[in-house]
């Protein structure tokens, strides 16, 4: 266990530092999706470039593996996703976004490596105030687009989540149900995501500090 904390720790030190460009919101090269394939493909690779994002979406797909409706529970999260990006395009401000997405891969890693079950309707919470956040910042490479390829975009975004929100969960059944009741990888991997989250988090708050 020693070890992993350890191999966890330096990932997500690791992505810090790593060049920023590594984790922008763009996939176009910074410029706006004007085609209805551009919005499409744009949706498709923002949940995957932003490793913030990236992390939380998994910690949604192991929390609501284990639970009775895992293949609904996700899309409390994707759905709110798609309100905090129309939100954005309606210029409306969250503020904090950042330190609270970060936040919110630290609080549920923390959920998930605790090994408790917790009640859906908590997840089914937190995955709705963080979704609203996680999708303003995401919205903000679509600002100033025409009509189809926002839609366009708000359709791949959406997939794109939920795809790998079960994906996610598939893979964790299959290892618990091969290593028994109390296997311990869906907690490591827990672990690595909250990992993640608490590095981005110290990154954002040094950054509003200094």
């Amino acid at each position: 266990m020693h070890r992993f904390l350890t191999s966890a720790i330096v990932l997500a030190v690791a992505l810090v530092v790593a060049p920023s460009q590594s984790f922008a919101h763009h996939v176009m090269g910074g410029g706006v999706p004007n085609t209805l394939m551009a919005g499409l493909l744009s949706g498709f690779g923002h949940p995957i470039i932003g490793i913030d994002h990236l992390a939380f979406i998994v910690l949604v797909g192991i929390s609501a593996a284990f639970m009775t409706r895992r293949l609904l529970t996700p899309l409390a999260f994707i759905a709110a996703t798609l309100i905090g990006c129309t939100m954005m395009i309606a210029g409306a401000a969250l503020p904090y976004a950042e330190v609270v997405i970060t936040a919110s891969v630290v609080l549920v890693g923390g959920m998930v490596v605790s090994g408790r079950s917790f009640p859906a309707i908590w997840y089914m919470v937190v995955y709705g105030l963080a979704g609203v956040f996680h999708g303003w910042a995401y919205g903000e490479s679509i600002v100033g687009a025409e009509p189809t390829p926002v839609v366009a975009y708000l359709v791949g975004f959406g997939l794109v989540q939920y795809a790998i929100a079960l994906a996610t969960g598939w893979v964790v059944l299959s290892i618990a149900k091969a290593a028994g009741p109390d296997a311990i990888r869906p907690r490591l991997a827990g672990a690595v995501a909250a990992g993640v989250g608490l590095a981005f988090l110290v990154e954002n708050i040094e950054a509003m500090m200094f």
